[in-house]
């Protein structure tokens, strides 16, 4: 790990000006950055410790959603009486992932900002457009077992990590921030991220300095919340493909409110609203799904290794459907 400067922050805009030099990063529970740090992925000659920012409480707002401090542990969310109440899509991904420790040290804030878990992007030693860019991207022909179908480029098929972030996209939340110049802006989740096209490396619209210091969630969803996640085991690993969903089925059997939102086979947490469309007022018979996976996939693409992912999320896509039409979900 290399020297770097080291300071505290108490108050969301002192944060945002030490850290507005672009080889600054902010710290709070560290689970993702410091590794980056160790392999010196990530080179930031200052730290901005953002922990003693009042920045850890979950509120409710006027339009009866919630609104969530960035420091707000993963643990503490996932518990939040009300979130498991009228959130429990969200709480059920972040369960999903890691394990309790680190769920105790990892923020809300940070969890949007995960880095990709590619073999490449973490091999030092190896091309990476989104660690070097214009060196290269080796995953396309190489080790991509577990990397995107979905939001792809030829620079850049890393796969988007976090189970939250998934969540998140599928109820509408948005990302309150503080930049350097102390002003403010909100940020749908759904224009957080950017895909890779030929600049892999600008992962999401932040700008230098700029602090992500709530998420806020809209009025809850009615219907069954689900997140299913596919993985290698059966705890502790990262999706191959999940599915963060809220469906309600009408008296007559029919789809009334369909949200879907897939973790594993996009370059960013993964929504197609003209799918969900396509679902509702339907009884969502086989032929429909079929038409709505169709609609999903449209345009995957596989690179050998990770070409299952795209029956695979066919398959997953069908059996969360079939599951709220039986009444099976929570």
């Amino acid at each position: 790990m290399r020297r770097f400067e080291y300071s505290r922050a108490d108050a969301p805009e002192q944060a945002a000006m030490s850290a507005s030099p672009k080889d600054a990063s902010f710290i709070a529970g560290g689970t993702n950055l410091l590794d980056l740090m160790k392999l010196e992925i990530e080179t930031p000659t200052k730290l901005v410790d953002v922990t003693r920012l009042t920045l850890k409480q979950v509120e409710t707002t006027d339009e009866g959603g919630l609104r969530i401090g960035t420091l707000v542990t993963n643990s503490d969310l996932a518990g939040h009486p009300d979130v498991i109440a009228n959130y429990p899509v969200l709480s059920r991904a972040i369960l999903a992932g890691a394990t309790g420790q680190l769920r105790n040290k990892a923020t809300t804030g940070g969890n949007f900002l995960q880095r990709t878990r590619c073999y490449y992007f973490y091999q030092t030693d190896s091309p990476c457009n989104k660690r070097e860019p214009g060196t290269g991207c080796p995953a396309i022909n190489g080790e991509n077992r577990a990397l995107a179908i979905l939001g792809t480029s030829d620079a850049c098929i890393a796969q988007h990590p976090s189970d939250m972030a998934v969540a998140m996209r599928l109820l509408d939340a948005k990302i309150e921030t503080v930049k350097a110049d102390g002003s403010t802006r909100i940020i749908p989740v759904s224009e957080f991220y950017c895909l890779p096209k030929d600049t892999p490396h600008i992962e999401n619209v932040l700008e230098s300095g700029e602090l992500i210091t709530h998420v806020v969630l809209p009025a809850p969803i009615k219907g069954m919340h689900t997140y299913d996640k596919v993985r290698d085991r059966a705890s502790y690993a990262f999706a191959l493909v999940s599915c963060a969903a809220v469906i309600e089925v009408g008296d007559d059997v029919h789809l009334t409110t369909v949200r879907l939102a897939f973790g594993g086979i996009g370059t960013e947490p993964w929504r197609n609203e003209a799918v969900e469309a396509l679902l509702v007022d339907t009884d969502g018979n086989d032929e429909v799904i079929k038409q709505a996976a169709d609609l999903l996939l449209q345009g995957a693409k596989g690179n050998g290794q990770n070409d299952f992912k795209i029956p695979l999320t066919r398959r997953l896509l069908k059996q969360v459907i079939q599951r709220a039409l039986a009444g099976e979900g929570a």
